[in-house]
């Protein structure tokens, strides 16, 4: 386990601080099948008042390979597969053994910790507006086991209300980033809007605007993240991701090709709007060396992010990198060289920038316990500010 944090230390307020703070264990484990990140926040829901010990905590290769073939069954249609339920088991086992060693790492008991917020292992997302149907979007998990095998109670299912209510079931992380973002806002002295560009397995970016409240919040997938480029890498090389750049640095971009990917009629679709890791192929580059095709396909990450731009109010004065893809020079050097503003890593801007999505399904949970809106219509599309997520009692 990679120690983050010792001891739980001020971070930064906004809203009400007149309601009980929490104590919460927040868990994210992304389409990048990296494993699962772990962190403590103490909130209200509303205010942000410390944040605590984090840890990453790697799938092992046979929860990765369990995951593959879920996902691969959820793709084919085959919902009631052997392979989804033995994913379910072992990612809800990987949970498990994620929160017990985080608080026998850092002294904390069950006691302790009011709430865990479990995003769960997505497998299979679709847009409602995808054109092939209704909405769906799929985290496998038992949150009942994952409440019984640590002894916390668990708050899950974020998505679920939100793609009933007709929104796309993501982005989620856009009412903490506006938290984050305007405790910058009042640090720097920025008084223009902020954009939190968090680069995963796919790309999102949330639009904040300083001087307004959670209606003006913008968010949507703009493409994708670092799943084109990890797949290329591993097809050629073998190896996870392109580290440091180094492939990408040492190729060409082909700016034909990345003008082409950009037809794609998802990046003209108008926000808000949600993709799945695989609604995007590497296809397009698969005649170019292993270098070239690393460079472009980093390029056109970046060409997807700033097209985002015309779907914004206005340009962001800052981007914030969060996600992995924050760590590879040669996309943030993409990314400062196509988007209009400043363009920083999340350490820059003081947040934690590996722990801001499961600190953000920390901050959900006690959102949910309290009834307050996770999802907002100019961030999934919702008719109006919607609630969600579902509690699972530890003694239940």
């Amino acid at each position: 386990m990679e120690r983050r944090e010792s001891a739980m230390q001020e971070s930064l307020s906004i809203g009400r601080d007149d309601v009980e703070n929490r104590t919460v264990i927040g868990l994210m484990s992304g389409t990048s099948l990296d494993g699962i990140d772990a962190a403590v926040l103490r909130t209200d829901g509303d205010t942000v008042v410390e944040t605590g010990p984090s840890a990453s905590f790697p799938y092992s290769r046979a929860v990765k390979t369990f995951v593959r073939r879920a996902i691969k069954a959820a793709l084919e249609g085959r919902n009631a597969a052997q392979d989804i339920a033995d994913a379910t088991r072992a990612v809800t086992e990987a949970h498990v053994d994620a929160v017990r060693k985080l608080m026998a790492d850092n002294g904390l008991e069950a006691a302790e910790v009011d709430l865990v917020g479990f995003h769960g292992q997505t497998i299979y997302h679709r847009s409602p507006r995808a054109g092939d149907g209704p909405g769906q979007t799929w985290q496998i998990g038992d949150a009942a086991s994952l409440a019984r095998g640590t002894g916390i109670t668990v708050v899950a299912d974020f998505r679920s209300a939100d793609i009933a209510a007709g929104g796309e079931g993501a982005p989620f992380a856009p009412i903490y980033h506006a938290a984050l973002a305007r405790d910058l806002a009042s640090r720097e002295g920025i008084a223009g809007p902020i954009a939190a560009l968090n680069l995963g397995g796919v790309a999102n970016v949330t639009f904040v605007p300083i001087d307004g409240g959670l209606d003006g919040l913008v968010a949507f997938d703009c493409g994708p993240g670092n799943g084109l480029l990890d797949e290329w890498m591993d097809a050629k090389t073998g190896a996870a991701m392109d580290r440091d750049g180094k492939a990408a640095r040492a190729g060409t971009v082909h700016e034909d090709i990345v003008r082409l990917m950009l037809k794609a009629p998802y990046i003209r679709r108008p926000a808000p709007k949600s993709l799945d890791r695989y609604d995007f192929k590497i296809g397009p580059v698969a005649g170019l060396s292993m270098m070239d095709g690393a460079a472009t396909l980093s390029a056109f990450t970046a060409a997807c992010v700033a097209a985002s731009v015309d779907h914004l109010p206005q340009p962001p004065e800052v981007w914030v990198a969060c996600g992995g893809g924050r760590r590879n020079p040669a996309l943030m050097d993409e990314l400062s060289a196509r988007l209009p503003g400043r363009v920083m890593r999340a350490e820059d801007a003081g947040w934690r920038g590996d722990d801001i999505e499961a600190e953000c399904f920390a901050y959900l949970a006690v959102r949910s316990v309290r009834k307050l809106p996770l999802s907002f219509p100019k961030t999934t599309g919702v008719p109006h500010a919607m609630c969600g997520g579902r509690t699972f009692l530890a003694n239940a």
